[in-house]
């Protein structure tokens, strides 16, 4: 499945360079950093979801052995720029959800540290919260746009045409609140030299070392080059760690008080919860208008979403429904409600996740309406153009994934109706879902080579959060130079590295080997095929990567095998397979992983993953992987993951396009038409959890 390259690097499934010593241990992730003199925080969090702090009593904490510091509003630092209410930490006596830091214990151990935040006093005073959403909230508002570019989208005359339209599907599907949870937690070390102008270093679990350096030399009044974040190793992030959050700020607020010493601090899972972000809840009514035969008329595509009173984040769910199918008139709008809850963030393809689940369920309930073949209705509205922006698509191959994927999976043959096949006690059925994600390619990267004794050093200050980054961008770097992969190393995870955007929006490879291939290009022009010790070259990603005049997105087709159990309502996935469209494949072992980790990960969203909030405390009361479940091994059992054989050279110079969350792109709704197909029973609720196929269908 692999096309292989001149110089032999790209196309090939390289083991990742770092593999051998992750598995043995040896990789040290953040808070595994030697440090001297290391001290441990731990924080107090708000027991409210709305309210202010009265009084604090740490004298009890301040007596404890090995307490350095006690922490809280009244002592802390005053930072220099607060504007983003979320790095305002320690700043003010108000609470704006629950699980907010109020205070905070260095200790010279966790345990020590842990135990005295125990004995922190903080006198609260509880005020009226909101923290549910509910469909038409009095305070639903259009968010700005910074939030959500282009909030609002209307093309043509929809209301009319629904109006007029021969079938009009009404559906309103919801998604819950879900959090990120990678393998390794959020983790800071943070240290503060108070030598001369004073120099920060933290070492820190991050998805962008130098989006972490920017944030936070603002937020303290620092120069840039005071800062210096490393991050060689992340054991995950799902869009999470793209962002500093408030327990950096807080691990700096520590190492300022205390500096020559650096501050562990490690979330607990719990702590998460709160101060992470999460996926927003989504309530989105789906109105299509299609003629007899399927031809779509009408999309209409209306999201309501929570955000917070601290932030604002715009989840932008209806988005999909822009660009997916053919319809002469459409629009598309999102509403949201500021709750008293935490700040919602990005979690692994944010706004095409749930919106896709909703579309891609209302195209399957209008198959089923037209009692017609999903794939086919599917065929009928492939737009020749893209419907948003009326460009030539660069490579839109959806209708080759769900045919060829529609043979590769055994599509063809099954009985349309619904609840048709039994297994025993299991009602048997099928589902297919589309995906998509846009190509994005962020501009400003930089990457520098240098050789010497025989090797080519990559030196650029990316994050490899598990995705084989390290490995690719050494294959891009041969190839581009012409040389065997042996011969080139690569240096990432530092913000004194060359700048590198963020690893998130399936764009790391994109942008960062896009400023690779620019790099290597530069070398080879200016010191040839037999270069000079110390030779060097930089080069930066280019503005016009990307063909402006085209539309540019990945595509994908899922297909789900459900039995749902007839007497508990179990929902068991023995099948899943899904055909990718997503360009040039540079390394199809990594490729595969992050394909199949999207769909177990859709997968997990289907079935299990829902936070659950006590409406009278504000509280996510599943709040560690005990009862926050997610998919483990006796939850997956067949995924197969495939690509179709191309090259997209609109879309980056490697002709590869962003493959890191297409995977998760409409797994959850073939999973749940699938379960429809088995049962007769609608779920239009996530998770597809087992009360929910408990009712009466009859015979």
């Amino acid at each position: 499945m692999s096309t292989t390259s001149p110089a032999g690097a790209v196309g090939r499934p390289l083991p990742r360079t770092e593999g051998e010593a992750k598995v043995a241990g040896h990789a040290p992730y953040a808070y595994e950093q030697p440090v001297r003199d290391p001290v441990y925080l731990h924080p107090v969090l708000s027991t409210v979801a709305r309210g202010r702090v009265v009084a604090v009593e740490t004298a009890e904490a301040q007596e404890r052995p090995g307490v350095r510091v006690v922490l809280t509003h009244e002592n802390a630092e005053r930072l220099a720029r607060t504007g983003d209410r979320e790095f305002a930490v320690l700043q003010e006596p108000v609470i704006a959800f629950r699980g907010q830091i109020v205070a905070a214990v260095v200790a010279e151990t966790p345990e020590e540290a842990r135990y005295a935040a125990s004995l922190v006093r903080v006198q609260e005073r509880a005020e009226e919260h909101d923290v549910v959403l509910t469909q038409g909230h009095p305070r639903l508002y259009r968010p700005g746009e910074e939030a959500a570019p282009g909030a609002d989208s209307e093309q043509g005359e929809p209301d009319a045409e629904l109006e007029r339209a021969e079938v009009v599907l009404d559906r309103t599907y919801r998604t819950p609140m879900e959090h990120n949870n990678p393998m390794e937690p959020h983790t800071s070390i943070a240290l503060w030299e108070d030598s001369g102008q004073g120099h920060l270093t933290l070492y820190d679990s991050t998805q962008g070392p130098h989006t972490v350096r920017e944030t936070l030399s603002g937020v303290f009044g620092l120069d840039p080059g005071q800062v210096r974040v490393v991050s060689p190793h992340v054991g995950g992030g799902f869009g999470s760690k793209g962002s500093p959050h408030a327990h950096n700020v807080l691990a700096v607020v520590a190492a300022r008080a205390l500096p020559g010493h650096g501050v562990k601090f490690a979330l607990t899972r719990q702590q998460t919860f709160s101060l992470v972000g999460h996926r927003s809840p989504t309530i989105q009514r789906l109105r299509l208008g299609a003629d007899r035969d399927g031809r779509l008329r009408a999309v209409v595509h209306d999201s309501e979403e929570h955000t917070s009173t601290v932030k604002e984040f715009a989840e932008q769910s209806a988005v999909c429904s822009r660009t997916m199918y053919a319809a002469p008139h459409r629009r598309s709008t999102h509403r949201l409600t500021a709750l008293d809850v935490p700040i919602p963030f990005w979690m692994r393809a944010p706004g095409e996740c749930p919106g896709m689940y909703a579309s891609e369920s209302a195209m399957d309930e209008l198959a089923h309406e037209l009692d017609m073949d999903p794939i086919e209705l599917r065929e009928r509205n492939e737009p020749e153009r893209d419907p948003q922006s009326g460009r030539p698509w660069s490579d839109r191959s959806l209708l080759r994934c769900l045919r060829e994927g529609a043979e590769r999976f055994g599509w063809h043959g099954r009985d349309r109706r619904p609840r048709a096949r039994r297994e025993g006690d299991w009602w048997v059925g099928t589902g297919v879902a589309a995906a998509f994600y846009p190509h994005v390619v962020i501009p400003g990267s930089q990457a520098r080579i240098e050789y010497a004794s025989g090797c080519y050093t990559l030196r650029i200050g990316a994050a490899d959060i598990g995705t084989g980054a390290r490995t690719v961008l050494g294959q891009i770097a041969a190839d581009a130079l012409e040389v065997p992969v042996e011969r080139v190393r690569v240096e990432i995870g530092d913000s004194s590295l060359p700048q590198a955007s963020v690893a998130g929006g399936s764009s790391g490879t994109s942008s960062w080997g896009s400023a690779v291939v620019a790099a290597a290009r530069a070398f080879t022009e200016e010191h040839g095929a037999a270069p000079g010790e110390g030779a060097r070259a930089a080069a930066t990603t280019p503005e016009e990567t990307v063909a402006e005049d085209h539309a540019v997105y990945s595509f994908g087709a899922h297909f789900a095998e459900a039995w749902v159990n007839d007497d508990t309502g179990e929902v068991r996935v023995p099948r899943m397979y899904g055909l990718f469209s997503v360009g040039r494949v540079i390394n199809p072992r990594t490729v595969r992983s992050q394909l199949i980790g999207g769909m177990v990960m859709g997968l997990s969203m289907a079935l299990h993953e829902h936070s659950v909030v006590d409406e009278r405390r504000g509280l996510v009361v599943n709040q560690d992987l005990a009862q926050y479940h997610v998919a483990a091994n006796a939850d997956v059992a067949g995924v197969q993951a495939e690509w179709l054989e191309q090259s997209d050279t609109r879309a980056t110079p490697m002709g590869s396009r962003g493959a890191g969350e297409i995977g998760i792109v409409g797994t959850a709704a073939a999973v749940a038409n699938a379960a429809h197909h088995a049962t007769g029973v609608r779920v239009r609720e996530l998770p597809l959890t087992p009360d929910r196929f408990l009712v009466e269908t009859g015979p």
